[in-house]
């Protein structure tokens, strides 16, 4: 892996760990839009994330999905966490928003460096602790907001994991991630653009104040 730890992870582990990263850890590369993880599939590592965005997404029992949150570089899912750690099938999709390089750290060393590294530790249970500050997120969101708030949010925090605001998304899919309908989002988006909160192009929106 021509990959320069000490740039990408320096900051977070000692340099014993980041040899073990090194030697253990399995270099990926994903485009935008191809799964990682599927629903229902037994997890084998869990992915660090060098450069890139990935969507985390829920699906229904009508097969229907909504976004949970974003991860992005230096994060890794709690959901891929828990599953590594107690060899549970994946309750997630996970599916790359931009294109993305990542590292797999196989699930054995998931658990085998929670006792051998307090810094492995301490990102491991940070990162749990910021998704499940996103999941709370995401219910208060569908709980407490209209759709506009929601569709509004979402696009920020798209933009966000982007690093760009202006993205390229279509009204379809924005329906699709949102779970409700196209007319409906197509309505809403343009009422967001009258207000001046985005402004909308061909497959692409420009968020503003982020």
């Amino acid at each position: 892996m021509n990959i320069d730890f000490n740039h990408n992870f320096g900051h977070l582990f000692e340099d014993e760990l980041l040899k073990e990263i090194q030697k253990y850890g399995v270099y990926r590369e994903a485009e935008e839009g191809e799964e990682l993880i599927d629903i229902g599939t037994y997890i084998e590592y869990m992915p660090l994330i060098i450069h890139g965005a990935i969507k985390i997404l829920r699906e229904d029992e009508q097969g229907d999905e909504l976004v949970l949150y974003f991860i992005e570089q230096g994060d890794t899912c709690a959901m891929t966490i828990t599953c590594c750690l107690g060899k549970k099938k994946s309750e997630i999709r996970a599916i790359a928003e931009t294109k993305a390089q990542l590292i797999m750290i196989p699930i054995e060393k998931v658990g085998e460096w929670m006792q051998k590294y307090h810094s492995w530790q301490s990102f491991v249970l940070q990162s749990y602790h910021e998704r499940m500050k996103e999941l709370l997120e995401a219910i208060d969101t569908i709980a407490f907001l209209n759709m506009d708030e929601r569709i509004l949010k979402y696009l920020k925090d798209k933009a966000v994991a982007n690093r760009n605001e202006t993205i390229q998304v279509t009204h379809n899919e924005i329906a699709q991630d949102m779970h409700t309908s196209r007319v409906v989002v197509s309505r809403l988006l343009k009422a967001l653009s009258l207000k001046g909160e985005i402004s909308l192009l061909r497959n692409q929106i420009t968020v503003h104040k982020l």
